[in-house]
């Protein structure tokens, strides 16, 4: 396992789930949640230099890694965002952390997102890495968007199509994600890879992480929308992160699109693909040093 030998790895029943969880360090407490297709293993670059200074803690998403796979139900609610950010909420408490930081990647910046709605008082700093909002994707979608993000509308078909299809070879459909999104000549870490692997492996796994994209092309839309509605946006200090390699970087004005979702935003692109945390460490790092007040 390529996270740090020091952190613990722990199941935290949340009250709905029980979430596979590695933390370590002692201080502030900062949460980082990981996007599709992979698992909490994606910080293993950042995590150690981060719990010199804070308590880390990296939960699988339910439905990925080793965290539960509910049913997601008629409506794929058991998937939301919301019950997501319920999950985080719950896990942070667990530890004893009312308030907490936050970095989330892909699928995890989404969780962060709503959990910046649902739980304002919550969150004293959201990062964000290489998203858009979920809102002005899908109301700005063209075949631009449709071509570069074809496996949101793949994904959300039903009748257990995708499900059937990744699992005729999921090591190879994971790799081709981790390929296709990353800049050129990104190095993955084989032990991390082999981790992805392994999960992906799980026909619950691939079942549920479709449902997270079920979720966020309905029940999704519809809880955001009722925000857009009753004017309601990020209360807490955003940074924007993403790579300037990258779909996002190439078919949005960023900051611009974020400013109308949230008070308070700042951030750039970065040398590198989709997979931040991976793909450029050290230039994330540098980027939370001065947004988490870390004092080296």
């Amino acid at each position: 396992m390529p996270m740090p030998d020091d952190f613990d790895s722990t199941a935290v029943d949340t009250g709905e789930v029980t979430l596979h969880v590695a933390h370590g360090g002692s201080g502030p407490p900062v949460l980082l949640l990981h996007g599709y297709p992979q698992t909490h293993v994606m910080w293993h670059r950042l995590a150690g230099r981060l719990a010199q200074h804070f308590h880390v803690i990296c939960p699988d998403l339910r439905g990925y890694g080793d965290s539960d796979k509910p049913s997601g139900g008629a409506d794929h609610a058991a998937y939301s965002k919301r019950a997501m950010a319920r999950d985080c909420v719950a896990l942070m408490r667990h530890f004893g952390h009312a308030r907490f930081d936050m970095v989330g990647h892909d699928r995890g910046a989404r969780v962060g997102h709503r959990l910046a709605l649902d739980y304002p008082h919550a969150l004293s700093r959201l990062c964000v890495l290489d998203i858009a909002p979920t809102l002005h994707m899908f109301e700005t979608a063209d075949r631009h968007f449709a071509n570069g993000y074809y496996h949101w509308f793949f994904l959300i078909q039903p009748d257990g199509l995708p499900e059937r299809m990744i699992g005729a070879d999921p090591a190879y459909f994971l790799n081709e994600k981790l390929a296709r999104w990353a800049a050129p000549n990104a190095r993955f870490d084989a032990a991390a890879v082999a981790e992805y692997e392994r999960c992906f492996r799980d026909p619950a796994c691939i079942h549920a992480t479709c449902e997270d994209y079920r979720a966020t092309a309905g029940i999704d839309l519809a809880h955001d929308r009722a925000d857009r509605a009753q004017g309601q946006r990020i209360e807490c200090p955003l940074l924007v992160l993403w790579g300037a390699h990258g779909f996002v970087h190439k078919t949005y004005d960023v900051l611009s699109v974020w400013r109308d979702y949230a008070q308070r935003v700042e951030g750039r692109a970065l040398d590198c693909g989709h997979f931040v945390p991976e793909e450029a460490p050290d230039a994330l790092y540098a980027e939370l040093q001065s947004f988490l007040d870390i004092a080296d």
